[in-house]
């Protein structure tokens, strides 16, 4: 009798580990106005359109050496006279911050708490998809453009060879930051968050542009690129969980993986 308890037991436990499992890969769909589905989406074509129009705008520049390329110049000599040791300091942390080591430590504590966390991991996985997704793209861009960086004897933080065009340093503090505050204020109904969220968002962003050239890694149409390169990554993350979690009243939820939105994570 004892060893049959102990068997069902231990089958038991199996089941509820499988169960928790499984269930951290169903997806909640949530259920909005068609308007606010049609805004959803609307925002997505357009974050898309602006950043391939701003990408694209910046490249010819870069590639035909006028245009937004123009102001390079003129920015990093006015970064230069605004050198200072305390300035540097700061700039050199937030470097640090939003370089190759921390940032993906950052990115990666957030994804497995949040993932562990949530009673659902959808949210945690596009966070994890779009961060990878920018990582390629930068790749596949540097070794197609091949800029070359400003003088090295300009370089504050260690000499760095690589191509600049575009930023990897921006386009992950990009990425992190629109994406994140996208999927954590897209389950809120509080708009003054979500604006005051986005515009921390835009501050951080900016704080890690200007820290790459102050520093002297990057031109600021590298910077241009990176932003415009999140837009557009941006607005497929928009554009993927509206598809797959949101419908409007009259639509069924069906699937194994799909289940009607209880209660936020």
């Amino acid at each position: 009798m004892a060893q049959r308890e102990a068997a069902g037991s231990g089958a038991a436990g199996r089941s509820g580990r499988w169960r928790a499992f499984h269930d951290k890969f169903v997806v909640e769909e949530r259920f909005v106005e068609p308007a606010d589905r049609r805004g959803l989406y609307r925002a997505s074509v357009i974050l898309a359109i602006a950043g391939l129009a701003l990408f694209i705008a910046t490249l010819i520049s870069v590639l035909q050496a006028d245009g937004l390329s123009a102001a390079d110049g003129p920015v990093r000599d006015w970064l230069l006279t605004e050198r200072s040791a305390t300035l540097t300091a700061v700039m050199i942390f937030l470097a640090v911050v939003f370089g190759p080591i921390a940032l993906p430590i950052i990115v990666l504590v957030v994804i497995v708490v949040w993932g562990f966390a949530a009673k659902h991991a959808w949210r945690p996985i596009l966070l994890a998809s779009a961060m990878l997704s920018g990582v390629i793209i930068s790749q596949i861009i540097l070794q197609i453009v091949k800029r070359s960086r400003p003088p090295v004897d300009q370089m504050l933080f260690g000499i760095d060879h690589t191509f600049s065009f575009p930023s990897g340093h921006v386009l992950g503090a990009c990425d992190f930051l629109l994406v994140g505050t996208f999927l954590i204020f897209s389950r809120r109904r509080n708009t003054r968050a979500a604006v005051l969220g986005f515009a921390g968002a835009g501050v951080g962003i900016i704080l890690a542009a200007v820290s790459r050239l102050y520093l002297g890694y990057h031109w600021l149409t590298d910077a241009l690129a990176s932003v415009s390169l999140s837009l557009i990554i941006l607005a497929g993350v928009i554009a993927l969980d509206t598809w797959r979690t949101v419908r409007v009243p009259g639509e069924e939820v069906t699937g194994e993986l799909s289940k009607a939105e209880t209660r936020q994570d």
